[in-house]
């Protein structure tokens, strides 16, 4: 039996070894698109996505609350594996999960913590970004609310907001449903945008 266990071990060593460094080339990208529950469940859903995290970003208190985040933007931070999806991939599929005319906030949620906005990390992303924001302009033909920002400083939510659509799924449903989501989606995207 002690024979058969360090073949086991050295195994599990080498699958470690060999999963970190995928780990170790993940990024990070951050995005506003309204209501940050409805931005974590559709980035987890994208293949390549290895997690989203809701949170706060782009304004100047260090200590944003649910209650209390007044200048910050609702937004997702997202972890993916660059291997797998392209950064530009990444943007394209954060624009089919809004609607990117919006000039208010998104769909039902309204006001400035619920703006449209790409917190670009470099000018790489930057120009990924402002380029995507031209195309998407130019196919729906309509202006784009979707502001290309500098990256700046994300503040996770509070653990009840995280992952809100798995532990609630009866009331995300409510939500997105009474909200409109679908059909707002489905009038921007002609079938084209993101479930």
């Amino acid at each position: 039996m002690k024979k058969l266990a360090f073949p086991l071990v050295v195994a599990a060593v080498a699958l470690v070894a060999g999963a970190a460094p995928a780990a170790s080339g993940l990024k990070t990208a951050v995005f506003a698109g309204g209501c940050f529950w409805s931005m974590e469940k559709g980035f987890e859903s994208t293949p390549g996505v290895v997690s989203a995290v809701s949170g706060y970003s782009g304004g100047s208190s260090t200590s944003p609350t649910y209650e209390n985040h007044a200048g910050h933007l609702e937004a997702v931070k997202v972890t993916y594996d660059p291997a797998k999806i392209s950064y530009t991939q990444l943007i394209d599929s954060y624009y089919h999960h809004i609607d990117p005319t919006d000039p208010d906030g998104q769909i039902c949620d309204k006001g400035p913590s619920y703006k449209l906005a790409v917190f670009a990390a470099n000018a790489e992303e930057r120009a990924v970004a402002e380029a995507a924001r031209a195309r998407y302009g130019k196919e729906l033909g309509a202006p784009i609310t979707v502001a290309t920002r500098n990256a700046a400083p994300f503040y996770n939510a509070e653990g009840y907001h995280q992952d809100y659509y798995k532990k609630n799924p009866v009331a995300y449903e409510r939500y997105r449903i009474g909200c409109g989501r679908p059909q707002a989606l489905r009038a921007v995207w002609g079938g084209k945008e993101a479930h």
